[in-house]
């Protein structure tokens, strides 16, 4: 069974702590290390809250002490998307208790402590909110899905027969009560930007006055964008009308699988779980990014073999890490497109341990041909990925892979238990 989860962003001092991490359900807490006791020093913890699409998250601070003044030693930081590269909503280290909504579904929380003095630290709670439900946007693998509210148009005296996108041959799903788009990223005039770590995709829908000779109306235009963010999709709409305006910002993550393969052919894929397989053998395995753009391109940073599916920090082994290979017997094949990584070790087995493998591998999108990007760098240590750009990747959990073993009896292979 092959299942995909975003690797939860933890960072570790000398102290046993963890803090941080993807918070993904409708509503929930979190608090700063320790609380209520002391938190400790040099913490820096990262909350990416994510709720549904079309919803908003909405955050209240109920409790709040730390080092005051110009919050330069310990603070709170509250970001309206991912964090360095959404708009800050507030930092902050004592007054009176906040409450913060988000444009879009997700919201990062940062928490920073130094190494002089410690307090009792933060607690807040968070829940979501329906957004405005007249315009919605998914940002899906192969296309941008558009539902525009009837009522609406008609509110604002549009037509709902008269909307038209960069390429009026494509039209949308007309009922009584909505008008639907699928815009593909690749087709139907939409337009593709980029730069060092956003690729955009955008289109405009555009619609006139339900008049059919004069109209005081202003047109409307519809601006529809999908960003992506190394392995996150943010989705925006806005209306550009000074009678109204309106902003959905949507975020979710991109589609990667993680398959074994029989052969260096790679045309059979194993479906079996667990994956029996002999120590030593090679094992063949294909990763596909699920996207109708053609010009990304599917990076292995890291890959983390376990005993177990619950623990790849400890008691583990690389076989490649920061695009460094690890393992000896790692390779990789020729892929039929940028999709597709095609790579291959050989089994082995975890020593006072059972047979039992699970692999965790990490994997960056990025835009084909730019080499300033991660997929280009190669390996590279930590500290100078830390240092270029924090980013989110993919993280694909795949296994077991149990080996057989042979029987001292009988001299045959046997399921080892």
């Amino acid at each position: 069974m092959v299942y995909m989860y975003l690797f939860p962003l933890i960072f570790f001092s000398a102290e046993d702590y963890s803090c941080g991490g993807l918070l993904s359900s409708s509503s929930g807490t979190l608090q700063s290390p320790f609380y209520p006791r002391n938190y400790p020093n040099n913490a820096n913890c990262v909350w990416e809250i994510e709720v549904k699409s079309n919803f908003r998250v909405k955050l209240t601070f109920e409790d709040l002490q730390m080092e005051g003044g110009r919050c330069l030693s310990d603070y709170v930081e509250v970001y309206d998307g991912p964090l360095q590269t959404s708009p800050l909503l507030g930092k902050f280290c004592s007054g009176y208790y906040r409450t913060y909504t988000s444009s879009s579904n997700l919201m990062t929380v940062r928490f920073h402590s130094n190494s002089r003095y410690t307090y009792r630290g933060f607690q807040a709670k968070y829940y979501s909110s329906p957004a405005d439900e007249s315009t919605t946007l998914l940002c899906l693998p192969d296309y941008m899905h558009v539902v525009v509210s009837r009522y609406f148009l008609q509110s604002h005296g549009y037509s709902a027969w008269n909307l038209t996108l960069n390429d009026p041959l494509c039209t949308p799903n007309i009922t009584s009560e909505h008008v639907a788009f699928d815009i593909p990223y690749n087709h139907c005039g939409t337009i593709r930007e980029g730069n060092n770590n956003t690729i955009t995709y955008s289109n405009v829908i555009r619609g006139s006055s339900s008049g059919t000779v004069i109209t005081r109306n202003r047109n409307l235009l519809l601006h529809v964008n999908c960003k992506m963010l190394q392995d996150t999709w943010a989705q925006i709409m806005y209306v550009a009308d000074d009678n109204f305006a309106v902003n959905e910002t949507q975020y979710s993550r991109y589609d990667v699988n993680l398959t074994f393969y029989d052969s260096s052919y790679f045309s059979r894929p194993v479906y079996d779980s667990p994956y029996y397989v002999k120590i030593n053998q090679n094992l063949f395995l294909e990763a596909y990014l699920h996207s109708s753009d053609p010009d990304l391109v599917l990076f292995l940073d890291t890959c983390v073999a376990s005993p177990t599916p619950h623990n790849f920090t400890t008691g583990t082994y690389d076989i490649i890490k920061n695009g460094c290979v690890r393992d000896h017997t790692y390779a990789t094949y020729y892929s039929p497109s940028r999709h597709i990584l095609r790579f291959k070790f050989n089994a082995f087995q975890f020593i006072q341990s059972n047979p039992s493998i699970y692999l965790q591998c990490e994997f960056v999108v990025c835009r084909a041909y730019d080499y300033s990007s991660r997929c280009y760098q190669g390996c590279v240590n930590r500290s100078k990925r830390e240092a270029s750009s924090e980013h989110e990747s993919v993280i694909v959990v795949t296994g077991p892979i149990q080996l057989w073993e042979l029987d001292p009896e009988y001299g045959k292979e046997y399921e080892s238990k």
